[in-house]
């Protein structure tokens, strides 16, 4: 392991990605906390090698500071500003979990550890008693100072906000320090640089940098370097002091640092390091005056790395830094002992040393703590990689005796050097595009696949829904739930194509009665169901349930329009919202529209149970009671009933129609020839619109016959009857010696609504039934046409009644009232004896 560094991962934290740039810091001893911008900040302890608790805050973490006596963290986020108890924090993690597979403590940050609201709070500083603030407000950065055990506002200063220059995009925190003189406070030990949270630096340099009021004060000095590349500072003392400038980068700035020791005073450091985002470099030394008697001043040394840089720390003689790609380490030039030489030679080799950084061979480095020496003196860095790991970079300890990394002594060893990182950075970069690669081919692939099923519905649209190789079928049957019987619509998706719809897709139903009022507030009566499957391969179906109403509620015929929906949000993430035209971001793909009528939802019964029970706490049909209390005493299809109160309506279909029909034909095989049971059989049984009703066990004798009893969804007693009756009229005036048949199915009830909607169903099948009749020849079109042609004269000779009875009603010209209302009767009398023939 001679001249290269050892890289040892303690964990991996899967944070990668985010606009923040992550923060590590080392607190309360051994713990190492880190956060990415989130709303989690994560406690790592170094001693055990695990997470042993998450701090879970109310809104994306800024910035937190550890306590100088290590017994609270201060952690801003939202506009507030938390403190939080070492001691309860090392209680959670130190309790032993009841399931041993659980994950870390974890401790939700509530009211009860805030300490104070700020708005746009960004950084956190403490000093002794004094707690610092930077925020952010409109157009101005402000410093705010609290005391640290009652939070009471001391003082705020501001700073109008300049031009920011970011240009990789990246938010951080902007670096907030404290330096005081080392002449004001001695440090704790010889070999420490840090006292009460604040760099020492060497007096000269602090009074040429901060002016000799504050350094007489032995006041501590806030520094804050601004994304628009100042550097700021503030004296804590005396009251009254302004943020001032002391330099400007012109480039956001990153770190701020102090390094380098000096002979006379071990512990005080001698230059202030900043470092700009783009790689600017600043060094700021105090100069002592030559042997001619030339006064001090502050030297102000720039220069510039290889860039972008993500971040840094200092120690004795070093910088540190990273760019993203690659870990690099750039030694700091010493003072020379002839310190009254020409300041241009000692800024040229300045310079010159800032262009000679060396590179460790760590690769993705996006966060730095302070780095520390092990027991060997070896120096040790922790960084966070851009995948979230958490590493602990060793450096070896030989090269660091003898000055390293300086610049390779021979133009080869530098040229070895730079390949060995360059090799390391294309292993890693290939790595990380060979994963993306990856993902990209399966998301592509996914979208082909997506892609054709889309097109092989699309070219199926002129097909017929029928012909879809990807379509749903459906059975309504009835069920009891908790006592309560309701009709269920059960789907089933049939997938024949030769794709695989895998996971994204999601089949939707949406039911809505095809009439009936609308709901309360106006809203639209439509119930819509989704259901998300994970994958559905060729030849498989899928089955799923859903309520289309409660019994005395429903509201038929109910229309189940099906679609597939595919969510490119969970395939592409945020870059679906980024495609025009595909808002939501899903593509929805229409299958089938399936009708359920009140044939479908027909309960049979047998006769002995045609009755239904009393209907307690219903009111009364408004349409059956005015029907009730118009009544008159007419033969017809009501006095067939048997009972008063009752209501009928029927339909005449053609014999021979029926007999040429083939769906009829095909249920015909193996039935006794009558067409009017077939018919009955078959308006019961067929799959209209992809529908079939769900039969009970045993009604399928109740189907063998030409008399069904059952109920309809309200629990109405309904009867429907098939037979063969002969149209005496049909051949008048034609040469025919047989008299033509029909079939009559007639539905009774005593709710007019059962009555008009199995009416309905009735008719919407006979049509679709007579669809698959051949046509008829001509002979038999023309003994067809006879009965056609006599009704339209009987209907133009009623039409001629209903006029006058309506002139007459409206001029009251001799006639009455009773008159017309009598005349009207008679005409829906007619109406009901002869009605039209299907044919």
């Amino acid at each position: 392991m001679e001249g290269r560094c050892a890289v040892e991962t303690w964990a991996e934290f899967g944070f990668s990605g985010t606009p923040c740039a992550p923060w590590l810091q080392v607190a309360f001893g051994t713990d190492v906390l880190l956060f990415a911008g989130t709303d989690e900040v994560f406690v790592f302890s170094s001693h055990e090698r695990k997470l042993t608790a998450v701090i879970a805050c109310p809104g994306p973490v800024t910035d937190l500071v550890e306590s100088h006596d290590k017994r609270f963290l201060f952690v801003a986020c939202a506009c507030r500003v938390y403190r939080v108890s070492s001691q309860l924090l090392e209680s959670r993690a130190g309790s032993p979990p009841a399931d041993a597979h659980r994950g870390p403590a974890e401790l939700k940050l509530t009211s009860e550890f805030l300490a104070f609201a700020e708005e746009g709070v960004l950084s956190l500083l403490l000093v002794g008693s004094v707690l610092l603030t930077l925020s952010q407000r409109r157009s101005s950065w402000t410093l705010t100072l609290y005391g640290s055990s009652d939070y009471e506002v001391l003082r705020s200063v501001s700073l109008a906000s300049g031009v920011v220059h970011n240009e990789t995009g990246t938010r951080r925190r902007p670096p907030l320090t404290c330096v005081r003189s080392s002449g004001a406070t001695p440090p704790p030990s010889a070999s420490s640089s840090v006292s009460d949270g604040c760099l020492c630096l060497e007096p000269i340099l602090f009074k040429r940098l901060f002016g000799i009021d504050a350094a007489l004060a032995k006041s501590p000095v806030v520094l804050c370097g601004l994304p628009d590349g100042r550097l700021c500072f503030l004296p804590l003392r005396p009251p009254g002091s302004r943020l001032a400038v002391l330099h400007s980068l012109e480039q956001p700035v990153v770190f701020v640092g102090a390094s380098g020791v000096t002979d006379n005073g071990r512990g005080h450091a001698r230059c202030l390091v900043a470092v700009g985002e783009q790689g600017k470099v600043v060094l700021i030394q105090a100069e002592k005056g030559g042997a001619e008697g030339g006064a001090d001043r502050t030297g102000f040394t720039e220069g510039c790395v290889p860039g972008p840089v993500a971040c840094g720390c200092v120690d004795e003689k070093r910088l540190y830094y990273s760019t993203g790609s690659d870990l690099l380490v750039l030694d700091l030039p010493e003072e020379s002992p002839e310190r009254d030489g020409p300041s241009v030679e000692k800024s040229r080799v300045t310079h010159a040393a800032l262009q000679s950084p060396s590179s460790l061979n760590v690769c993705r480095v996006l966060a730095l703590a302070p780095p520390t020496r092990s027991t060997a003196e070896e120096v040790e860095l922790l960084g966070l990689s851009a995948r979230g790991q958490l590493q602990r970079i060793t450096l070896p300890v030989d090269r660091g005796d003898a000055g390293w990394p300086n610049a390779p002594s021979t133009p080869g060893g530098r040229g070895v050097r730079d390949l060995l990182s360059a090799i390391g950075d294309v292993c890693e970069r290939a790595a990380a595009l060979k994963a993306a690669v990856k993902s990209k081919n399966q998301i592509l692939r996914r979208l082909n696949q997506v892609l054709n099923i889309c097109f092989l519905l699309a070219a199926d649209t002129n097909t017929g829904e029928r012909d879809k190789p990807i379509g749903c079928r459906a059975t309504a049957s009835w069920s009891r739930l908790l006592e309560e019987d309701s009709l269920t619509l059960t789907c089933v998706l049939d997938n024949s194509s030769p794709y695989v719809l895998e996971r994204g897709w999601t089949l939707s139903v949406a039911a809505s009665p095809m009439s009936g009022p609308p709901a309360a507030g106006g809203q639209s009566p439509s119930a819509h169901f989704s259901f998300p499957f994970h994958g559905l391969h060729p030849g498989e179906t899928l089955e799923v349930s859903l309520p289309l109403a409660a019994a005395g509620q429903s509201s038929l015929p109910v229309t189940a329009s099906c679609s597939l929906s595919f969510s490119l949000a969970g395939l592409l993430g945020e870059e679906a919202a980024a495609l025009p035209g595909l808002q939501p971001g899903c593509v929805s793909l229409p299958l089938n529209t399936l009708t359920v009528d009140w044939l479908h939802a027909l309960r049979v019964t047998s006769p002995a149970h045609g009755k239904a029970p009393p209907q307690s706490g219903n009111t009364s049909d408004a349409v059956q009671a005015f029907l009730r209390s118009r009544r008159m005493g007419c033969g017809g299809a009501a006095e067939a009933g048997g009972e008063r109160g009752r209501h009928a309506a029927s339909v005449r279909v053609s014999a021979e129609s029926l007999r040429d029909a083939r769906a009829l034909r095909a249920s015909e095989a193996d039935a006794p020839p009558d067409v009017g049971l077939s018919l009955l059989e078959w308006l019961l049984s067929e799959a209209l619109g992809g529908v079939s009703a769900g039969r009970r066990r045993g009604d399928g004798n109740a189907l063998r016959s030409s008399v069904v009893h059952g109920r309809d969804p309200s629990g109405h007693p309904v009867k429907l009857t098939a037979k063969e009756v002969e149209v005496a009229e049909g051949t008048r005036g034609e040469e025919e010696e047989t008299t033509p048949t029909a079939v009559e199915v007639q539905v009774e009830s005593s709710s007019v609504a059962a009555v008009c909607g199995l009416h309905h169903a009735v008719l919407t099948r006979i049509q679709a039934l007579l669809q698959t009749a051949p046509e008829p020849a001509a002979s038999k079109r023309r003994t067809q046409s006879a009965g056609p042609r006599n009704a339209l004269r009987r209907a133009e000779r009623l039409l001629q009644r209903i006029q006058q009875s309506r002139v007459s009603g409206a001029f009251g010209v001799g006639v009455s009232t009773g008159t017309v209302c009598q005349s009207l009767l008679s005409v829906y009398q007619e109406l009901r004896e002869n009605p039209l023939i299907v044919i």
